[in-house]
């Protein structure tokens, strides 16, 4: 199984929207990715809370059953498109993929 672990640091306003409404709206597609092929294993989204000391604003904890699936999911249209929507609203990411 393979972890993939992404945390993001979103623009206080980026593309006409909040950053409180665009780490919304990206977590909502995030989530409607979790489905997106077979042999996604786990898919968890998560804003920071307010008011609690953090460094990103968005984290994406997801497993896969193998590298390829991993693979396929990253080049899947459906995250291609979400990373389109995210790439200006975003400022920072950091990623870390790793077998279990």
């Amino acid at each position: 199984m393979i972890k993939h672990v992404v945390m993001w640091t979103f623009a206080d306003e980026a593309e006409g929207a909040s950053k409180a409404q665009n780490l919304t709206e990206s977590k909502a597609r995030l989530e409607a990715l979790g489905d997106l092929i077979p042999g996604i294993e786990g898919f968890e989204v998560a804003i920071a809370q307010d008011g609690l000391e953090h460094s990103h604003d968005q984290i994406l904890i997801s497993a896969f059953d193998s590298v390829q699936t991993l693979k396929a999911y990253a080049t899947h249209p459906a995250h291609l498109e979400y990373v389109a929507w995210l790439t200006p609203r975003r400022t920072g990411r950091v990623v870390i993929d790793y077998e279990v």
